[in-house]
């Protein structure tokens, strides 16, 4: 008989697991999972009665002042937030009450219920997915985040109709991670970043206000893990790296102490960083470069600010126009841009126009023209401008005013032909003589007006475009993607999409090179611009003003002190004879790591 061992069996240690996301805010935290489950609602659809369809009409509308009472509350909260981010949430929250006053989700859902003779909260849900397949497929990240927006609304509503209406969270523990199948802005609304180490969720994207309210807030964040719920429960250690976009659970001891280690290099690395935010970015030998912020949303000014950019390189005009049914007024365009401009007091600030179109649903602009028309080859960016000129009468009135007093500057996006610019340039000098008439002081000359390069005739065509343009911004991300008839957000090609691409560079070239003949200023803002790694390829081709993140402007300040601008340009001709981008990365990496 075998005796009896006196051990008793152990318990076996949580597998670590890695799950991959999308760093939407940088940081490194550890901490104690705070799992929000049981975020889903289930709907049931079932038939109501015709003699009760007013009724449930008006059951609708009862969900509807709820709901606003709920985010009129959410905003109070929000108004004593510090920072930024308590006033984004203000402008956020106005937005909600904006979808809930008779828009497209509303009204859908009140049609639905007359017309199929379905209970409310089936309505809501069913013109929401009516709503979000017009949106899924966008090539524009920032617009098609804006379905994160309907979708809170929608969700709010229903849950007051099942009588499950959103309830404040208990708190997390000191220090915890909140973990949830989706975050959205309300839910940040009620996080106290004092208190709270990160946020992790298997939804949402880095574009959206979520990703935008994390980073105001200081919180590393990762979002966009899926299956991130099946495989952590309450209280177990996470760590969460939002400059991988990675969630560690139960990490073992090595791990906590690799990421330790990470978190102090960091911190180092910041500090000094910080101390580079008044120097000048010069090369080591007296090559300067301007270095300038891309702006989507009011929130991000405060960071602008800390950063060191020299001035906004991009300001994207589409959040004024979205999650409504209507145009916004010259007044009310003109009051959110002095808000944004006004900061940057004398630094410039480039201005683009609205560019929505293709797959992006703007149902105000598109009132009066057949839908087929804006594919995503169709009526976009400035065709669609031009297709609405009393629109771009009114954003180019609340431009000047604000250019009476500011640097500002005209960006006009999906340019393609020297007619579209003198079009423009026509219709801003119009605005300008009857803004004289009314007495408005403007600047004299007015703003410069700049053309968006993003498409291959554009690029090709850039000697004439220049002779039309003040300046030219090259949009790489666009520029790459319709040049490789890439969608990144398609996962079957997302991979081939690369501005490595030789046929991508020579066309950055070409226009750069273009635009130095006809001496105008020229920026490049896609994402390239704000990633260390290309920096000396795009000094050496001759691009001496880079816009970007905010957040990148140190990084990208830090390599140019570190490099030799004069062997940059002789590297970037080495590599504009290659016809391989596997080569041409290596040649990047090569000369980046001499420096």
């Amino acid at each position: 008989m075998t005796p009896k061992s006196d051990k008793r069996p152990s318990q076996k240690k949580p597998k670590e697991r890695v799950y991959k996301g999308l760093g939407a805010a940088h940081g490194i935290a550890v901490g104690k999972a705070f799992v929000r489950f049981g975020d889903r609602i289930e709907v049931q659809t079932y038939n109501v009665a015709k003699t009760k369809v007013t009724a449930e009409v008006k059951r609708l509308d009862g969900a509807v002042k709820v709901a606003r009472r709920q985010i009129r509350s959410l905003q109070e909260r929000a108004r004593g937030m510090p920072g930024s981010a308590g006033e984004e949430l203000v402008y956020l929250f106005d937005a909600y009450l904006a979808m809930l006053d008779d828009s497209r989700l509303v009204r859908g859902a009140r049609e639905s219920i007359e017309k199929n003779r379905i209970n409310a909260e089936a309505a809501v849900e069913r013109e929401f997915t009516t709503l979000a397949k017009r949106f899924e497929a966008m090539e524009d990240a920032y617009i098609a985040a804006r379905l994160d927006d309907i979708r809170e609304v929608a969700k709010r509503l229903i849950g007051i109709l099942v009588r499950a209406p959103g309830k404040a969270p208990p708190k997390p523990p000191k220090g915890g991670i909140v973990v949830a199948e989706q975050l959205s802005p309300a839910d940040m609304a009620q996080i106290d970043p004092e208190n709270v180490a990160a946020v992790a969720a298997a939804l949402g994207g880095n574009e959206g206000h979520t990703a935008i309210m994390a980073r105001a807030l200081g919180l590393p964040a990762v979002l966009g893990a899926a299956d991130l719920l099946d495989g952590i429960n309450q209280g177990d250690t996470v760590i969460v790296d939002g400059y991988a976009g990675r969630i560690v659970v139960n990490p073992t001891p090595e791990t906590v102490k690799k990421y330790e280690k990470r978190q102090a290099e960091k911190r180092r690395s910041a500090r000094a960083l910080e101390r580079l935010r008044n120097q000048p970015a010069v090369s080591r030998d007296g090559t300067e470069i301007q270095l300038m912020a891309n702006v989507e949303l009011p929130v991000e000014m405060e960071a602008v600010q800390v950063s060191g950019a020299q001035g906004v390189g991009l300001l994207r005009s589409e959040f004024m126009f979205m999650n409504r049914d209507d145009i916004p007024s010259e007044e009310e365009q003109t009051a959110i841009l002095e808000q944004i401009v006004g900061p940057m007091k004398s630094l410039p600030v480039t201005i683009r126009t609205l560019d929505i179109g293709g797959e992006k649903p703007a149902p105000a602009l598109l009132s009066n023209i057949d839908e087929a028309a804006a594919s995503a080859l169709g009526l976009r960016g400035i065709r669609l401008s031009l297709a609405n000129p009393d629109t771009l009468r009114t954003q180019f009135r609340a431009i000047l005013r604000v250019s009476a007093k500011r640097n500002v500057r005209i960006l006009l996006p999906m340019v393609t032909t020297p007619g579209e610019v003198k079009r423009a340039k026509a219709l801003l000098a119009e605005e300008a003589d009857n803004l004289k008439k009314e007495g408005r002081k403007l600047p004299d000359p007015l703003p410069p007006v700049g053309v968006m390069i993003e498409v291959p005739g554009a690029a090709l065509a850039a000697d004439s475009l220049a002779r039309a343009s003040d300046f030219f911004a090259i949009g790489s991300n666009d520029l790459t993607m319709y040049t490789l008839a890439v969608d990144r957000a398609n996962e079957h090609v997302a991979h081939l999409f690369n501005t490595l691409h030789p046929a991508v560079l020579r066309l950055i070239q070409f226009t750069t090179q273009a635009a130095l003949r006809a001496r105008i200023p020229i920026s490049i803002c896609g994402e390239i611009a704000g990633d260390p790694r290309y920096t000396a390829l795009l000094v050496g081709l001759g691009l001496n003003d880079l816009s970007m993140t905010a957040g990148n402007i140190p990084l990208v300040k830090k390599r140019i002190r570190d490099m030799d601008a004069l062997a940059a340009s002789q590297r970037a001709l080495q590599i504009m004879e290659q016809s391989d981008a596997g080569r041409i990365a290596m040649m990047i990496d090569d000369f980046n790591a001499l420096a």
